[in-house]
């Protein structure tokens, strides 16, 4: 046998023995990342938010991206089996992710924690307006509670809660200087709010969105919605001529021209409107139920709620 032959060997040897540690280290779960505890949530807003009360006690997985539409998005198989290895699952709940809510049911039945926010902050519930809608969802609770910062605020306190309640191995201290130093940025954005929106005249205080997502924001700040061209608490929904025609009608004795639409879906129905109406009609953007891309203008929950301030503050005030 030549010398290279023997040395051959020995490194062929010597490379077996590494990987037959490496794969010993990975059945036990040594120097693994699967060691960390890990908080999946399902909406980008509430993933933003859940981040900035954990910090690097664990891992946070947000299973929608930038600019996704809860109503409609659906999971792929991996992040429905993220859902079931999760210590805890944070989730929006009263129906807003609509194809996502079975499988946090899944993850529930199998032992894994769960927290649904909007049940917790005091949901208020769908009201008919002056276009008529959303009639078949009157009374059923509404989930887009984060438009109002202080229930977003109760959240807050609630998750870190259920966090130091549910997921091992973090630091309870961190959980809860983390929430309270949010919890006063949230407080800020309170304030500023008030003091926007508090600009905008009595008379111009009318709302029409593209569907029915800021009753919250409505209630808190005083503002009165006269409707939306979808005449639904969903994206999923579709208006008929009917819808439009009522939603006109109520515009015209309202003396709205402004209408706000959501900056991830298509601006169609909103122009249609414009159409219908006949006369000039502002569409302004804003971004109702999901964040955006970093530096795409509402990147975290805080930069969502100030630009949408703003751009109903200047919607509303001709600005």
């Amino acid at each position: 046998m030549t010398r290279q032959t023997q040395e051959a060997r020995r490194l062929r040897t010597f490379l077996l023995a590494l990987l037959t540690l490496a794969l010993a280290g990975a059945g036990t779960g040594c120097a693994s990342s699967d060691d960390r505890p890990r908080v999946v949530v399902t909406t980008n807003i509430l993933g933003d938010v859940t981040r900035e009360i954990v910090g690097d006690e664990a891992d946070v997985t947000v299973l929608m991206k930038p600019n996704a539409d809860p109503h409609s998005f659906g999971l792929s198989a991996v992040q429905a089996a993220e859902l079931e290895r999760a210590d805890l699952v944070v989730f929006n709940g009263l129906g807003l992710e609509e194809n996502v809510l079975r499988h946090v049911e899944a993850a529930r039945e199998s032992g894994v924690a769960t927290f649904e926010a909007g049940k917790a902050v005091d949901p208020l519930t769908f009201q008919a307006h002056d276009d008529g809608g959303p009639e078949e969802e009157a009374g059923q609770p509404d989930p887009h509670f984060w438009t109002d910062p202080d229930r977003m605020r109760k959240a807050v306190g609630l998750i870190a809660d259920q966090v130091v309640e549910h997921v091992e191995g973090v630091d309870e201290n961190a959980i809860r200087e983390n929430a309270d130093r949010y919890d006063g940025r949230l407080a800020d954005l309170t304030t500023w709010m008030e003091k926007s929106l508090g600009s905008i005249p009595e008379q111009r205080r009318a709302l029409v969105t593209n569907h029915h997502v800021f009753g919250y924001l409505a209630e808190r700040f005083g503002f009165r919605v006269v409707g939306a061209v979808i005449p639904s608490g969903t994206t999923l929904a579709s208006p008929s001529s009917s819808d439009l025609r009522s939603l006109t009608e109520a515009m015209r004795k309202a003396g709205v021209s402004t209408v706000f639409a959501d900056s991830s879906q298509p601006k169609r129905l909103a122009e249609v409107l414009r159409t219908e109406l006949g006369n000039p009609t502002r569409v302004v953007e804003l971004y109702s139920e999901s964040l955006t891309e970093k530096g795409k203008g509402a990147g975290t929950y805080l930069q969502m709620m100030r630009a949408n301030t703003t751009a109903m503050t200047d919607g509303l005030t001709g600005a």
